[in-house]
């Protein structure tokens, strides 16, 4: 009988290799992990564990030789190694954080955007019908699906899908669509052709929008001379079109033709009125502020509106004289033209930082602290600035007699809280004084005035409402003389009259007839919660107007005031487009030069002659 030689069984383990990656193969490749591949890994692993096992143990042997313990520490080093790669590698995948490096923040949301996604309650889908998606929106919309679960978005080929692009009822390629809870709106076209991509700010107000019911009402007072509306010279159009993409209405109002504010206004608009108000119209724009109203005045130089007792209420006064700041002409602009970079810690300008915006031929505003009203300037010029009184003057310079000093303002801020408007009523209550001095109650019947009767009650708060009903009760108790008196004198205050009929006697139950009229007056004031009023005095208008609107923020400035005038501000401010900025050195010829010779000759000069040198003394 032949014996077997067994110095070459030992090549049969090479099997073990073959076999396994065989196995793993087939199961990649074929995707399936069947009984064959697993069968294949299986028995080249055992192959390849007999051939362990038979190598020995004994300290000749394989696994006592040197070479295999280092080989063998290398092997688990380089195991370890990629275990812990691997380990980074999944929680890289399942817990994203990203750092953006640029100056600008160019691949982050805006701090608004963040947190209307963040917030988001119901789901929220954006269609984007593109054959090739464009990177920079995919990216974009990333961005918003990293902030929020409840934001998704799918780039859609209208040619593969045509089902779905007819129930969007698609009109062209590029068109995007935000849906959500069965709302749907076409929020904007993009076509990477023409440079036309998506927009965050759009994206970020399409969600606002479709996110709530609620649209604000914007109502631009005419009349006066104010900036027109549509497309003309000097109009704020624009302005009024970013409105419209922020989901206000936008409408004129002519208060000479219809009295009275209108009850759906979020806020009034007053933009560069070239002609004075009626006083009728400045008495219900105060009066709309009492009752909780919002204002946005915006008033240019050289011009008097009339609304120098309403602004004085609030403390504000407009200052006629021109704005100057000299230290503009090194960015190319006029002297009357105020290039502001400081503004003031308040909602509407708390993202400016030190942003710039624009405003020729500004007026400065002074403010004065009243008690009641949190005021907050919105633009601060710089220290050079000043106020000139002379600005026809060939030569502009300070004049500390005449002119003021800066920093000005050009805009502020105003909020003041107003009590319920029948708040004052029960003040009326100790009615029954007027009852025990008769006689003076004689000589106010001659003075029918109601002045007189409150004057006749000197109790404490008479004076905060003079059309109280309860003051004329004072006069039908106080005369005593015959019914036929009574009658009239009661006739402001019906209540009055049925206790005050009786003798004078009876008195004391006219006096318990108000308290009773009273006490549902103040259970219903209880009911009622302050009103806030709001008012933001510009003194320009023309950095709203078209061709500047768009400048800097000077749109942030207008968008933001009315926002936070219609309250707004909570939900969404206005979003600023990153740009990436222009770090360009721009060089003259003799710099240039310069240049040139210590890069050509100087540098190279010098290393030869350090070359030179140390073969000199090494030699």
């Amino acid at each position: 009988m032949k014996t077997i030689n067994w110095k070459y069984l030992k090549y049969l383990f090479l099997l073990g290799p073959v076999l396994t990656i065989t196995g793993l193969v087939a199961g990649l490749v074929s995707s399936s992990w069947g009984s064959v591949p697993v069968g294949l890994i299986v028995a080249g692993i055992v192959i390849i564990g007999l051939w362990l096992l038979s190598l020995g143990g004994s300290p000749n042997g394989f696994w006592g030789r040197r070479s295999t313990q280092a080989g063998t520490n290398a092997l688990a080093a380089t195991l370890a190694v990629l275990v812990i790669l691997g380990l980074i590698n999944f929680l890289g995948v399942r817990r994203v954080v990203r750092v953006d490096l640029t100056e600008n923040q160019l691949f982050t949301l805006a701090p608004q955007s963040q947190q209307l996604v963040q917030n988001l309650s119901q789901p929220v889908k954006l269609w984007v019908f593109e054959e090739n998606p464009n990177p920079q929106d995919q990216q974009l919309l990333e961005n918003y699906r990293r902030y929020g679960s409840q934001f998704s978005f799918e780039f859609v080929d209208p040619q593969l899908r045509p089902g779905l692009a007819q129930r969007f009822n698609l009109q062209s390629l590029g068109e995007v669509y935000l849906e959500s809870e069965g709302r749907r709106k076409l929020i904007q076209t993009v076509n990477p052709q023409r440079g036309e991509s998506l927009s965050e700010t759009v994206v970020t107000n399409a969600i606002a929008q479709i996110t709530s019911d609620r649209v604000g009402k914007v109502y631009f007072l005419q009349g006066h001379g104010e900036r027109p509306l549509q497309a003309a010279q000097g109009s704020i159009s624009q302005a009024v079109t970013s409105l419209g993409e922020k989901s206000y209405t936008t409408q004129p109002l002519d208060l000479a033709k219809s009295p009275g504010i209108p009850q759906d206004a979020d806020l009034i608009v007053i933009a560069g009125p070239k002609r004075a108000l009626f006083a009728a119209e400045v008495t219900a724009l105060s009066d709309y502020l009492k009752r909780g109203g919002r204002l946005l005045v915006m008033v240019d130089r050289n011009t008097n509106p009339g609304l120098d007792n309403l602004l004085k209420d609030w403390g504000v006064r407009l200052d006629n004289r021109l704005a100057i700041d000299l230290s503009g002409g090194q960015a190319g602009l006029s002297p009357a033209v105020i290039m502001v970079t400081r503004y003031g810690q308040h909602p509407i300008t708390k993202d400016f930082q030190d942003g710039r915006s624009f405003y020729p031929f500004a007026r400065p505003i002074e403010v004065t602290p009243i008690a009641g009203i949190q005021a907050t300037p919105l633009l601060v010029t710089n220290d050079q600035s000043w106020a000139e009184s002379n600005p026809e003057s060939d030569r502009l310079q300070f004049d500390p007699e005449s002119d003021r000093q800066g920093p000005l303002i050009l805009g502020v801020a105003l909020s003041r809280v107003y009590p319920p408007q029948s708040a004052s009523a029960p003040s009326p209550t100790p009615t029954p004084t007027p009852t025990a001095t008769p006689g003076a109650t004689a000589s106010p019947s001659a003075s029918p005035t109601p002045t007189a009767t409150t004057s006749a009650s000197p109790s404490p708060s008479a004076t905060a409402s003079p059309s109280a009903s309860p003051t004329p009760t004072a006069t039908t108790s106080a005369s005593p003389s015959p019914s036929a008196t009574a009658s009239p004198s009661a006739s402001p205050t019906p209540t009055a009259t049925t206790s005050a009929s009786p003798s004078p006697s009876a008195t004391a139950s006219s006096s318990a007839s108000p308290s009773p009229t009273n006490s549902p007056a103040k259970t219903a004031n209880a009911d009622q919660k302050p009103a806030e009023s709001r008012l933001v005095v510009l003194g320009n208008s023309d950095f709203a107007s078209d061709g500047l609107f768009e400048q800097q923020l000077n749109g942030d400035v207008f968008l933001n005031s009315v926002s936070w005038l219609s309250k707004q501000d909570e939900q969404l401010l206005s979003i600023r487009p990153k740009e990436v900025k222009d770090r360009r050195i721009n060089l003259s010829q003799d710099q240039a030069n310069v240049l040139g010779w210590i890069a050509v000759l100087i540098m190279p000069l010098i290393g030869f002659i350090t070359a030179g040198l140390v073969w000199w003394f090494r030699r």
